[in-house]
């Protein structure tokens, strides 16, 4: 059984997206899943964000854990890795949309005040899965191939996929394909 935390991004909360459907298909397989709603997640700031994470002491960051952030929550997930305790590890990071830097945006100013420690973020995590649409509105797939390149991670590439999220469609109340790809993670 996996542990399975759930991060939404910017202006985002549990309910909005894919999340719930993920979260209900997940413990529906026995695996326990933790998808809190971010404090102050209109200005999202990672050193907030990680303190109220590893506050909470009913999720255990261990080998059975898997973190899966969206967009401005997968960002947060690179923070969280690099500022584990010294002899945690997770077993993967699954990062859809994620980007490097504010992207003209200064409402995510929050997320970049620590410099990414991608030599950190690897002795915590031993592997990470980037999902990037070739048309997202907000974060150009370059930001994901330079993270998957910084941290040796694997980049799978989705076409007209938009942010994966339902400004895009209604679709994007489930998201089955990222079902399969934690599936094949085991």
């Amino acid at each position: 059984m996996n542990r399975y935390l759930i991060l939404h991004g910017t202006d985002g909360s549990p309910d909005s997206n894919w999340f719930m459907w993920l979260k209900g298909k997940l413990i529906g397989q026995g695996h326990e899943v933790w998808l809190p709603q971010l404090p102050n997640s209109d200005t999202p700031d990672a050193k907030a964000y990680t303190e109220f994470l590893l506050a909470n002491d009913k999720f255990i960051f261990d080998e059975n854990a898997v973190l899966i952030g969206h967009s401005s929550g997968a960002v947060e997930i690179l923070h969280l890795l690099q500022n584990l305790p010294t002899d945690t590890k997770v077993k993967t990071a699954v990062l859809v949309s994620a980007f490097k830097n504010n992207i003209g945006w200064d409402a995510l100013d929050g997320l970049f005040v620590e410099p990414f420690d991608f030599k950190s973020m690897k002795q915590h995590c031993p592997q990470f899965i980037f999902i990037h649409s070739d048309d997202d509105p907000y974060c150009p797939i370059e930001h994901a191939e330079y993270l998957a390149k910084e941290t040796q991670g694997k980049l799978i590439k989705f076409e007209g996929q938009g942010h994966f999220n339902t400004e895009l469609g209604p679709q994007y109340k489930q998201f089955p394909e990222i079902l399969d790809i934690i599936h094949d993670i085991g």
